[in-house]
């Protein structure tokens, strides 16, 4: 008895030769490079590199801070996924760029491992973002307007070239997840343990063979399905220009 040839091995053996790629990188720049700050940089930019490289080109990658128009700011954020077609980032000062809230689609942390603290730490910096104020206004077309688009929930995780734990992503891995609604982790990724997301309302875990392009299919599914950004209110930020006059979006004409 024959059995089908499964034409989709060539496809699994190519990811995971990427997923193997940024591994090694990530490893040498631990063997090569002693300082923590500096190896930090390399492996965020390693990550950042990948995301680049498997996301459309509306979602632009960059490492910065996301603003708001009344004057608030994130910490800083290891990687942002944003929109660049309708929103361009602000006060860009060569690696420090500022993100309107209003476009960021997820926020990211890269860290060494997967560990009590770095989930800690990551959700803390979710929260910084997901505070900020969104504003959204509606927008004219030939037949009329589209109402204002409530703003989506903004999705945040870890990368991480593995987990510390004994378990990898079992048990005390979910246990030491983030639970509030602000510093909620959605996704994550170690590389040498697996990947793991709620996006389907429950926490699923994948295994590390192949989890770096799933972790990224299902990220790109998930923005997918949050649609377009919304409409940003220019004339909330102008009113930083002209000491808070702004009124309302009916008084920028008059």
């Amino acid at each position: 008895m024959t059995h089908p040839i499964d034409d989709t091995a060539w496809l699994r053996d190519a990811f995971v030769g990427v997923q193997d790629d940024l591994a090694l990188k990530i490893r040498r720049a631990s063997q090569s490079i002693s300082h923590s700050g500096t190896q930090g940089s390399v492996n965020e930019d390693n990550w950042i590199e990948v995301f680049r490289a498997y996301l459309p080109d509306r979602y632009k990658v960059e490492t910065g801070f996301v603003i708001d128009s009344a004057g608030g700011s994130s910490e800083q954020i290891d990687i942002i996924i944003f929109d660049r077609h309708f929103t361009p980032t602000l006060l860009d000062q060569q690696r420090h760029r500022y993100v309107p809230a209003e476009a960021v689609y997820a926020v990211f942390e890269s860290k060494p491992h997967f560990d009590k603290s770095y989930f800690g730490y990551a959700g803390q910096k979710a929260a910084s973002v997901r505070k900020l104020l969104r504003t959204s206004v509606p927008i004219a077309h030939a037949g009329g307007v589209f109402p204002s688009k409530p703003p989506f929930p903004i999705v945040a995780g870890l990368v991480a070239p593995r987990s510390s734990w004994a378990d990898g992503l079992g048990p005390t891995f979910e246990k030491n997840l983030p639970d509030t609604v602000d510093e909620h982790l959605d996704c994550g990724c170690a590389l040498e343990d697996g990947a793991f997301d709620t996006f389907n309302g429950s926490l699923s875990v994948y295994p590390s063979d192949g989890a770096l392009i799933l972790f990224l299919f299902r990220l790109l599914s998930k923005l997918q399905s949050l649609g377009s950004v919304p409409a940003i209110d220019w004339a909330a930020y102008a009113a930083v220009l002209s000491n808070g006059r702004y009124k309302g979006e009916n008084d920028i004409d008059g």
